[in-house]
């Protein structure tokens, strides 16, 4: 056994256990509501029998219990019953980008999973794959495809059907079948672990205990599977070009957080609304960020991205490492796959992102042009 297949191995194997760690977990807190309900009933039935003696002291004190029994289920039940997220975004429609949907389904063949029928376009410099029941908690596992504008505006055609093969791994290796199920009691322990954080503050010390071996071996678990995905993608689109898409989505993420966005937001002192649309001019702002990559290039062995400020992704330099692939980035812009994807789109797409981008950051905007028209 290779050393890469005794890696993939412990990612099963930490899957298995923390996913029966999760369902046991869900399961003792659910007896712990039914009995809180059994309770409950209990405690109303002994109180009506004390009224109907004409013995109020008993009635109260076993009123007084149904209630607090039943205020905490409530608030039990507020702490299981947490739902995941849903996808967010904009819905793509198949008959709106039909060749972007038969590159999805290409790449779903290669992989030999179900294609999927759910595709979003996100407001995030990131692609994912979303797996949630149908109804909330329980229900057959539906499958969204989350693909951020800003990441189509930063990589070609080529680079975007990489990103799609590491996705499209994922499900493959770690979320078809019973992986898919296991990977939806995960989340669902997390969260109820984060809930509980939240609405028991004062068992805060003793919870942490509990939970730490548990995020631990999530984060292991998160990292690995990175790690086999992108072993898996190479394997379809080439460790090259795999290599080079992380290198391009990283400068691009790098040049949008540290560059175009303080540029948009340094408007706020000028103008007290903004003057230019982020996301309309998204495409054209990364193309003039690159004209000059050999200054880029240069600059990359001092750069590590894809995981140093996200610890349950490793970097960018330990994928490259794993994969065997050089620290190189593309040698030009090529057009981007939000063009050749979507372009009949990009102005519905960038106006509606732009006007959340406002909603979300009109406060902040407004205070800062007034603190700078104050200091004038």
């Amino acid at each position: 056994m290779t050393p890469q297949s005794r890696v993939f191995e412990l990612r099963s194997r930490l899957a298995r256990r923390l996913g029966l760690l999760s369902a046991s977990g869900l399961v003792l807190l659910a007896a712990t509501l039914l009995a809180m309900l059994v309770v409950v009933f209990h405690a109303m039935a002994q109180s009506w029998a004390a009224v109907l003696r004409g013995d109020p002291t008993h009635a109260g004190a076993w009123s007084l219990l149904g209630v607090s029994m039943a205020l905490c289920a409530v608030r039990l039940a507020g702490v299981v019953l947490h739902t995941s997220p849903g996808p967010g975004g904009i819905r793509l429609p198949r008959q709106a980008a039909e060749s972007f949907y038969q590159v999805i389904d290409d790449v779903a063949q290669r992989f030999g999973v179900a294609p999927v029928r759910n595709v979003w376009i996100s407001s995030d410099m990131n692609a994912l794959v979303l797996q949630r029941p149908a109804w909330g908690w329980i229900g057959p596992i539906r499958t969204h495809l989350l693909i951020g504008l800003p990441l189509a505006h930063s990589v070609s055609p080529a680079q975007l059907d990489a990103v799609l093969a590491h996705e499209f791994a994922h499900l493959a290796r770690q979320r078809s079948g019973m992986g898919a199920q296991g990977a939806h009691l995960r989340a669902w322990w997390a969260r109820v672990l984060d809930e509980a954080f939240e609405n028991f503050p004062w068992a805060a010390d003793w919870l942490e205990r509990q939970a730490n071996p548990f995020y631990r071996d999530m984060l292991r678990l998160a990292r690995v599977e990175e790690f086999e995905a992108d072993a898996c993608a190479a394997q379809v689109v080439g460790a090259s070009l795999l290599g080079e898409t992380l290198v391009e989505i990283g400068l691009k993420a790098r040049f949008l957080e540290q560059d175009y966005w303080p540029r948009v937001m340094a408007h706020s002192t000028q103008f007290p609304s903004p003057s230019i649309r982020p996301y309309r001019e998204m495409g054209l702002g990364v193309a003039a960020g690159f004209l000059r990559r050999e200054s880029v290039v240069e600059d990359l062995s001092h750069y590590d991205a894809g995981g140093g400020s996200l610890p349950l992704h490793p970097t960018l330099h330990e994928r490259l490492r794993a994969l065997g692939a050089p620290l190189r980035a593309a040698a030009s812009d090529e057009t981007s796959a939000a063009v050749a994807y979507f372009a009949p789109l990009l102005s519905t797409l960038s106006w509606a992102f732009d006007r959340a981008w406002w909603e979300e950051t009109r406060e902040d905007w407004q205070q800062c042009y007034l603190d700078a028209q104050d200091d004038d």
